[in-house]
């Protein structure tokens, strides 16, 4: 089975007009699989890589011995897109801000949206605490796991 480029982008644009959620084509050399499914993986992580280089370089030295804790309750965690698409920091272009720096957020509290294809997903904090740091700017383009917010975490 032969599909050109063209003919898949019909069948993104069928799906994508469709009451389908997945749509999926295999033969013996060729295999699609199209879906409008939301991810569920965790929208929070730990500050394992840097994402930002905004982040303050002017740090006291520090021992070699520390808790990996230490560390994420100093810098505090993550909440980060759960795919890749265009994040939205508002309900509407009129709205106010989900959350700004300094609010406290709730575990399950919408803090924004990524479009994908025309889905709207939320993003929901699965932390309580404060947001210390906002990392995108409204209509950045986000791969998944990409840092949204910074939170310190409530005590």
């Amino acid at each position: 089975m032969g599909l050109q480029l063209d003919d898949i982008r019909d069948l993104m644009q069928d799906l994508e007009n469709s009451s389908l959620r997945e749509f999926s084509l295999q033969s013996d050399d060729f295999s699609l699989h199209l879906s409008k499914n939301e991810i569920t993986q965790p929208v929070v992580t730990t500050p394992a890589q840097p994402t930002v280089a905004s982040v303050a370089t002017a740090e006291a030295p520090v021992a070699t011995e520390h808790h990996p804790l230490d560390k994420e309750q100093k810098q505090g965690v993550t909440i980060d897109a759960p795919l890749v698409g265009t994040v939205y920091l508002k309900a509407n272009p009129d709205a106010a801000p989900f959350k700004q720096v300094g609010d406290h957020v709730s575990v399950g509290e919408q803090v924004a949206i990524v479009e994908a294809m025309k889905l709207m997903t939320p993003v929901k904090s699965e932390v309580a605490g404060v947001i210390t740091e906002i990392l995108v700017e409204e209509e950045d383009v986000v791969d998944y796991g990409h840092a949204i917010f910074r939170v310190e975490l409530d005590a």
